[in-house]
């Protein structure tokens, strides 16, 4: 449950970023390079190289975190069937038979959190590869509009 939160908090965060953080990060950098008379030197490609690289990497920063926890929420899930699998085997050892009745309960303790695992972590992939997509198509934006040459 904790890893789930923290996973669309970061997910949140990250839309937020680039709803308004990179936008203003972006303006910035492109006026910065424009208010430069010259754009041609060494120094010049330097310069835009490090503001790219730096956009790269306020855009991909979470990411990796959130690739984790969509990785981590499956076994999760998994471990949840254990506990619900116990719960089973334990009604077996008290009534000594297979009464299907008693067993239901720890049945359903064992495949929700199995389902409830794949449902975060195939949301939460969708979501990885939309936000990728956004930060790679953000910064090729930005370093299109760095131009070069005058």
């Amino acid at each position: 449950m904790l890893s789930t939160l923290a996973l669309w908090a970061l997910i949140y965060e990250r839309y937020s970023f680039f709803r308004s953080e990179f936008e203003q990060l972006s303006a910035r950098y492109i006026a910065d390079w424009k208010a430069r008379k010259e754009r041609k030197s060494w120094m010049a490609h330097r310069i835009r190289e490090m503001m790219i690289s730096d956009a790269e990497l306020k855009a991909h920063a979470n990411l990796s975190y959130i690739k984790v926890l969509v990785a981590l929420a499956p076994f999760l899930g998994l471990l949840g069937t254990v506990t619900g699998m116990v719960e089973v085997f334990d009604v077996m050892a008290v009534t000594g038979s297979g009464n299907a009745r008693a067993m239901a309960a720890g049945i359903s303790k064992a495949t929700l959190p199995t389902m409830a695992g794949m449902v975060v972590a195939l949301s939460g992939l969708f979501f990885t590869s939309g936000l990728e997509r956004k930060a790679v198509r953000s910064v090729e934006s930005l370093a299109d509009q760095l131009e070069l040459a005058d």
